[in-house]
This record gives C-alpha cells, sequence and structure tokens, in this order.
C-alpha cells in the first residue's frame, strides 16, 4: 500500500468506520428500494412483523394462524419499530420491513474496520470495512427483510470487540469496560436475532485460540459474571413470556428444526465445499484477495489479529461445510474475518502464485456473475430487458479486472477503489436493475395488479374479502393482500365465491373447482389470469382470478 499514507487521515477513528458503513448502505440501497418481496423467508419474516403490528402482541411469532419458531424475536421487533416509525401496517412497504437489514450491515462494516484497525493499523481497518461492506453477500443481504445482515452486524461487532480485548491481555492495547461491555451487548442481542448460531461462532473461536495460545490471560478480565448477566437481562425475559405463551411449544419447534438441519431433513443438501466454491462470487468484489488472505495469514498467524481471525473464520466455516443443510449466508457472520485477512494481505509483499491466482480467481467471478444475470434474465425477463443485464455484466467484468489489478500493477489502493466502486454498480444493476424486470419471478405482485385492474381486491373496499388462494402459497402474496387471504382448497374457494369473493386457483387445480362450482351450484367467470414460475418449488403455475357471479347469501334477521 505505497499510496496509502496521505489516506490516513480520511481513515482514522470515527471517519473510518463512517466511511465503510456508508460504503454498506450505498451497496445495498439500491435492493432494498427496488427489490419486490422475496418468498420465502422474507416474505414469512414480513408476514409475521405485520401480524405482530396488527395484534399488538409483541410475545408470540405468527404466520397467519400457524406459530413461527424458526428464530426469536429481535428482528420482528425491529421491523415493527421501523414499519411504525416511516409507514404503516396496511400499507405492506416491503422497503419499510428492510431497514433494520440495511443497518445491521452499516454496523458490520463499521465494526470490522474498528476491530481491524485496532490489530493492523488505520488504513487495512477501512479497507477491511470497505470489503465487506460492498461484498455481493451482504449487500444482499442487507436489502433483504430477514435475520442475517443484522446477525453479521452483532457477530462482528462482539468479535472485534474481542480482538481489541485479546490485543489489550497481551499489551498491546489499551482495553476498557465499554469494550467488553460492547462485546457482550453483541452477544446478546445476536443471540435474541438468531439463537445459537452467534455463541456456536463465539464459543468455537474462543476456545480454539486459548488451545492454540495454551492459555487465556484474556479470561480472567472479560467480565463473565454482569456478561452473562446482561444475555440473561437481555433475553430473558422474552425467553420465559414466550415459554409460558406456547406451553413451552415454542422451544420444541425449535429444537426440532435445529434437529434436521443437523441430520439434513430441512433441505437445501449441498456436499461439503459448498460456502467454499461460492466464496469467489459472495465476497465479490475483493474476491482476487482470498489467495493471498490464505496463505498470508498462516505465514503471519503469530500477528493477535491474524490469530483472532483464523480462530473466528477456520472453526465454524468447517462446521457449516459439515452440515448437510447448507444456505449461501450461512456463512455471512464469517465473512468480516475474511476480510480482515484480506486487508493484512494487503499490507505484505506478496508471492506471485498468489497474485496470478488472485487476478485468476477474480476474473472467474466476475464473469460467472455475468453470465448468471444474462442467463436468468433472458429466461425469466423480457427480451428488451436484456441489455440491463448485459451492462450489469460488463461492469462485473471491469470490477475483477480492477480487482486483479490490484495485485498485479503499482496501483493497487486506485485499483482497489475501482474495483469497489465497480462491484457495488454491478451489484445495484443486478438487484435493482435485471432483478425486479424477472416479471415472471414476482408471481405474487403479478397476481395483485391483475386483482386491482379486475378491480377485485378486497383492500380496495370495492368488494368483500378475503381472497381465497388454491394451489399457490407463497407468503408474499399473502404479504401483499393481507393477514385474512386464505391459502386453502377447492372446497374453500367454492365458499369464497358463494359470498361474493373472488378466488384464485391455480391451473392443475381448475378441474377439482369446476366440479366444486357444479355440485354448490354457483357460478363464477374468469377475470384475469398469471403466467409465472414459482421459484420455491422450482416449477411453472398459472394461476386464473375468478369473480363470482353468485350473489351473496342475504343477512339474517337481527337478533331481538
Amino acid at each position: 500500500m505505497s499510496e496509502a499514507t496521505s489516506l490516513d487521515v480520511l481513515a482514522r477513528g470515527w471517519r473510518g468506520r463512517l466511511l465503510a458503513a456508508l460504503i454498506a448502505l450505498m451497496a445495498a440501497l439500491p435492493g432494498l428500494i427496488a427489490l419486490p418481496v422475496v418468498d420465502r423467508d422474507e416474505a414469512r419474516f414480513a408476514q409475521s412483523t405485520a401480524q405482530m403490528l396488527e395484534s399488538g402482541d409483541i410475545v408470540a411469532i405468527d404466520y397467519q394462524d400457524q406459530a413461527r419458531s424458526q428464530e426469536p424475536v429481535l428482528i420482528h421487533w425491529l421491523q415493527a419499530a421501523s414499519v411504525a416509525l416511516v409507514s404503516h401496517t396496511e400499507a405492506r412497504r416491503i422497503w419499510a420491513y428492510r431497514i433494520p437489514s440495511l443497518l445491521g450491515a452499516m454496523l458490520a462494516a463499521a465494526a470490522c474496520a474498528w476491530g481491524a484497525e485496532a490489530v493492523f493499523g488505520t488504513l487495512p481497518g477501512l479497507v477491511a470495512g470497505a470489503m465487506l461492506g460492498a461484498s455481493m453477500l451482504l449487500s444482499t443481504e442487507a436489502s433483504l427483510a430477514t435475520t442475517d445482515a443484522v446477525l453479521c452486524g452483532f457477530v462482528t461487532l462482539c468479535m472485534a470487540a474481542f480482538a481489541r480485548i485479546y490485543a489489550g491481555a497481551k499489551g498491546e492495547l489499551v482495553v476498557g469496560w465499554r469494550t467488553k461491555l460492547l462485546f457482550w451487548l453483541g452477544l446478546a442481542l445476536a443471540m435474541l436475532d438468531k439463537g445459537p448460531v452467534a455463541p456456536m461462532i463465539v464459543i468455537l473461536a474462543l476456545g480454539g485460540l486459548a488451545i492454540w495460545d495454551r492459555s487465556a490471560p484474556w479470561a480472567r478480565s472479560l467480565g463473565w459474571t454482569w456478561g452473562l448477566l446482561l444475555i440473561c437481562a437481555i433475553g430473558g425475559p422474552w425467553a420465559m413470556a414466550i415459554t409460558v405463551r406456547t406451553d413451552g411449544g415454542y422451544w420444541t419447534g425449535v429444537i426440532a428444526g435445529d434437529t434436521a438441519k443437523i441430520v439434513g431433513e430441512a433441505g437445501h443438501f449441498h456436499w461439503p465445499g459448498f460456502h467454499t466454491v461460492l466464496a469467489p462470487f459472495l465476497f465479490f468484489p475483493a474476491a482476487a484477495l482470498l489467495p493471498a488472505a490464505g496463505a498470508e495469514a498462516w505465514s503471519g498467524r503469530a500477528q493477535s489479529g491474524v490469530r483472532v481471525a483464523l480462530a473466528w473464520l477456520v472453526p465454524a466455516w468447517l462446521v457449516f461445510e459439515l452440515l448437510p443443510t447448507k444456505l449461501p449466508h450461512d456463512v455471512l457472520p464469517l465473512y468480516g474475518a475474511a476480510a480482515w485477512l484480506a486487508a493484512f494481505a494487503l499490507t505484505r509483499s506478496l508471492a506471485a502464485w498468489t497474485r496470478w491466482t488472485g487476478a485468476g480467481l477474480s476474473l472467474v467471478a466476475g464473469i460467472g456473475l455475468a453470465v448468471a444475470a444474462i442467463v436468468v434474465a433472458h429466461r425469466f425477463g423480457a427480451p428488451g430487458d436484456l441489455w440491463i443485464a448485459i451492462v450489469a455484466g460488463l461492469l462485473a467484468i471491469l470490477a475483477s479486472l480492477a480487482g486483479g489489478a490490484v495485485l498485479l500493477t503499482r496501483y493497487g489502493l486506485a485499483a482497489l477503489t475501482a474495483a469497489g466502486a465497480l462491484g457495488v454498480a454491478a451489484h445495484a444493476a443486478m438487484i435493482a436493475g435485471v432483478a425486479p424486470r424477472l416479471t415472471s419471478l414476482w408471481t405474487s405482485a403479478e397476481i395483485v395488479a391483475a386483482l386491482d385492474r379486475a378491480k377485485l381486491d378486497p383492500l380496495g373496499g370495492l368488494i368483500p374479502g378475503p381472497v381465497t388462494v388454491v394451489g399457490y402459497s407463497e407468503p408474499s402474496l399473502v404479504f401483499a393482500l393481507g393477514s385474512e387471504t386464505e391459502l386453502g382448497d377447492v372446497g374453500d374457494a367454492g365458499e369464497a365465491i358463494s359470498e361474493g369473493s373472488p378466488a384464485v386457483i391455480e391451473q392443475r387445480q381448475e378441474t377439482a373447482f369446476a366440479a366444486e362450482l357444479a355440485a354448490d351450484q354457483l357460478k363464477a367467470a374468469p377475470a384475469a389470469s398469471v403466467a409465472g414460475f414459482d421459484y420455491s418449488n422450482d416449477q411453472p403455475v398459472r394461476l386464473t382470478i375468478y369473480k363470482s357471479l353468485s350473489p351473496p347469501p342475504e343477512p339474517g334477521p337481527a337478533a331481538p
């Protein structure tokens, strides 16, 4: 980093952390605004939060009439506060539910810079925070109303604080009670956001360091008593309330879900190596630095920051790789450690093989992202919109070339800045330019638009509700049409028609629906049809919206 000296002032102290957070903001904001509601996790989280706001019950987590026990309650509280501040429940504006994820990503980038600054120096701290904030995985998760970006923020804060505590125990830093408070606070909030994931990462990291060092002087001053009391104070009241409310059923569901993931019964099975193969694409545009990060981490393992980063990254990464059920975002809380090691590598004299390997890896990642964007746009978008995917692909390839230039030219810092800017632009073009135009993927939005055009949306007040849907059960439609939306069978659809309400019938249920109407002597006429692709079930769908031609029954006489 020969150009580093002139930027030290910009990166020093709160300015570097703020700049890292702003980079995360710029990377995530286009998707937050433009991306339609995504099935299934985001839609379920948002709908559960909407029901929390509608009912005023801040303890229970329900999706329609079913209790949810996938994650604890913090994300719903944060989303509810966000919606209450900037929108309202009836508006169903998904961007309002995504704001906590955006803030979580900004916290992750800022905390990453804060921790790396203490153990690697001012400019490497900024670089680490910027790489994490601009990464494809974090900026995508920051655009979705789920737990993952918030979890990444709190875990990164926790581990950044611990890195300072660890260095302080070695006499390299002066560490006060505030740093220890941030460690425990980050851990407590991460647990309230996603249960056991954060403790697993932290226990593996701290235990690994203790074994590696054959001592743990930092453990004596970590504040175990008040720290554990803080965790109980933050998570305990809700844990007791949900236990009483569900008679222990919530925890049964949590244990069943975790067990299913461990033994591979939760779906999404992938072989070990899944996360490693995806890392260059999800850490993009800093993929070029991954080989150097690995090599330099081993050679520099005596340094405090490198030891903490390796203990944070390697044990938990192996656990995630060994779990049969894998999702790309599982390892997101570990990406801060990868950013630390990549920033550390830039402070070293790199071997030729790491430079050329990194440049090649960057190019492969850029081309892979470009091809993916174009193929998806060709398959699911309109032919006239393909040019946007081509532009996004070109930006990704340019970002990959700039990433290679970081290692192969003497303009390293300028090339890194260019790679970051181009990578953020490529992500924005993909998630805010290409993705919203993939109309066949946004079937729920098309159904809502068709109902609105036919003046059959009960939310408009022109027709009785709710809408009954048969053969298509994606939560994005429930979120868009309201909590009373009925996901039922043809019998429920016939009852809706008898009451003058609309029904949405998937093509595979048409014959049974016609038989139901005939049996009940009801009449309904098609008002609109929607064709799309249900990506959650990986199958095409065609749905017809039916308008009732049978007058609803007259109300009976009022009771005396």
